[in-house]
C-alpha cells in the first residue's frame, strides 16, 4: 500500500469492521469453505457503496476489484459468484446479523442516543407469495443529531412494531435521551418501556388515543391555554412553510382512569405538544396539526427540534434507501436475504455518511464506484 495512502488511514476502523463481522456464525460446513464469511460481507458492503444494488452486480464488481479488496483482507481463492453469495446471504442468521450490525453502529458514535428516533419501513417488493411470506418491514432506531442508523429488527407486519421496541431499546444506553416514535407506538407500555431505561419519551398522539387525542385538541384550541410557542419558516423549490410549535406543561387536568386518582395514564407525563405546520405552494394554503406527550419537561424550541429530528428518518433514511438504494426496487425475497441486504444497506449508509464530506450520498456512490481511493477513505475514514 502506498505510505501516504496509509498514514490517512484508520487500521483499527478496518480491524473492527472485519472483526464484527467475524462474530457471526458461518451456516457453512468448514471442510468446503472457500471464501471466510468475514470478507464476504466485507465485500458485499463494500460493493453497495460502491453503488451496486443485486448479487450479479456484487459478484461483477468483486471480481474486477480483487486487488483492491486484497489491500484489506486476504481473499485467497478470488471472490464468489452471485448463486453463491444469494445462497449465503440467505442462510445467514439475520439475528446475529443485525446484533453485529448494532454494535458496530454504537462503536461508531458511543455517545450517539441523545435524541433518538424509531420508525418503520416496508421493502414493497420483499414480499413471497409462493412462500406465503409478506413484504419485509423493518424497524430502524435512528441517531437524529448524527444522522445514523443504530440498530434494525425485522417484524411480520407494521401492526407488530410495537411487539419488537422494546428489544431494540435494550441494544443500547439510552441514559438520557429523548426517544421520538409516530402514534403506532403511543401507549402506556412503550411508554413504560422507555422511561424504564433512564430515558424519555415523545410520542405522537392520533386516533389510536381517542380520549387523550380529543383532550389535547381542545386543550390547544382554548386561547385561555397555559403555552409557550416556537416559530421556524423554511422556504424552498416554491414552497414556504411556516411551523409553530406549542408546548404545555400543565398536564395535571388530564383525565386518568389508573389504579389511583391523579396518576397519569403515561408514565411520568410533563408535556403535551402541538405542531401546526402552514404550507404556501402554487398559490394553495394548507394546515395540518399535530399532537404529542412527553415525559421530558420541553421547552418549545426543544420540542421542534426533536419533533423535526423524527422526520428526519424519512428523509434522510428512507427516502435514501429507496432512490439513492433502490430498496423498494429489490425483488429479493427467499431465505433470510431480503433482510440482511437491508442491514448491509444500513452498514453502507452509516459508513458513507461518516465520510462524505459535502457531496450527496447519490455522487459519493457513484465516485466510489468509480475511484477505489474514494472507496478506501469511505471504509477507513480519517481520524477526526
Amino acid at each position: 500500500m502506498d505510505p501516504e495512502l496509509d498514514a490517512a488511514f484508520r487500521p483499527s476502523r478496518l480491524r473492527a469492521l472485519l472483526e464484527h463481522f467475524g462474530t457471526i456464525e458461518d451456516p457453512r460446513v468448514p471442510e468446503k469453505v472457500r471464501y471466510p464469511l468475514d470478507e464476504v460481507l466485507f465485500m458485499v458492503v463494500a460493493a453497495t457503496i460502491a453503488d451496486c444494488e443485486d448479487y450479479d452486480e456484487i459478484a461483477a464488481w468483486g471480481e474486477s476489484h480483487l486487488g483492491f479488496l486484497r489491500r484489506f483482507s486476504e481473499f485467497h481463492f478470488g471472490t464468489p459468484c452471485a448463486d453463491w453469495l444469494r445462497a449465503v446471504m440467505n442462510r445467514i442468521d439475520p439475528t446475529l446479523f443485525q446484533a453485529c450490525f448494532t454494535d458496530w453502529a454504537l462503536s461508531l458514535r458511543p455517545d450517539a442516543p441523545a435524541l433518538i428516533a424509531i420508525d418503520g419501513k416496508t421493502s414493497r417488493r420483499s414480499h413471497d407469495r409462493s412462500g406465503g411470506h409478506g413484504a419485509l418491514h423493518l424497524v430502524s432506531v435512528w441517531a437524529s443529531n448524527e444522522r445514523l442508523v443504530l440498530a434494525q429488527q425485522a417484524v411480520d407486519a407494521k401492526s407488530n412494531e410495537c411487539a419488537v421496541i422494546p428489544e431494540l431499546l435494550d441494544r443500547m444506553s439510552l441514559d438520557g435521551a429523548l426517544v421520538t416514535i409516530d402514534a403506532i407506538a403511543c401507549n402506556p407500555s412503550i411508554a413504560t418501556a422507555i422511561t424504564k431505561r433512564n430515558a424519555d419519551y415523545l410520542l405522537a398522539v392520533k386516533a389510536n388515543q381517542p380520549t387523550l387525542h380529543d383532550e389535547i385538541v381542545r386543550y390547544f384550541d382554548d386561547p385561555l391555554a397555559v403555552t409557550q410557542a416556537h416559530v421556524e419558516v423554511d422556504k424552498g423549490h416554491g414552497r414556504i412553510e411556516t411551523r409553530r410549535c406549542v408546548v404545555s406543561q400543565e398536564v395535571d387536568w388530564l383525565g386518568t382512569d389508573r389504579r389511583h386518582p391523579g396518576e397519569p395514564r403515561f408514565p411520568g407525563l410533563r408535556a403535551i405538544a402541538m405542531v401546526e405546520s402552514h404550507v404556501e405552494q402554487a398559490g394553495k394554503l394548507s394546515l395540518t396539526r399535530r399532537y404529542y406527550i412527553s415525559s421530558a419537561a420541553l421547552d418549545a424550541p426543544r420540542c421542534a427540534g426533536a419533533v423535526r429530528g423524527h422526520w428526519g428518518i424519512e428523509n434522510s433514511l428512507h427516502w435514501v434507501l429507496d432512490t439513492v438504494f433502490g430498496e423498494d426496487r429489490s425483488r429479493l425475497h427467499t431465505g433470510h436475504g431480503a433482510n440482511n441486504m437491508a442491514v448491509v444497506r444500513h452498514f453502507a449508509i452509516n459508513a458513507i455518511r461518516l465520510a462524505k464530506g459535502k457531496k450527496s450520498i447519490k455522487t459519493t456512490r457513484k465516485i466510489a464506484g468509480w475511484n477505489p481511493e474514494i472507496l478506501a477513505n469511505i471504509l477507513m475514514p480519517k481520524s477526526r
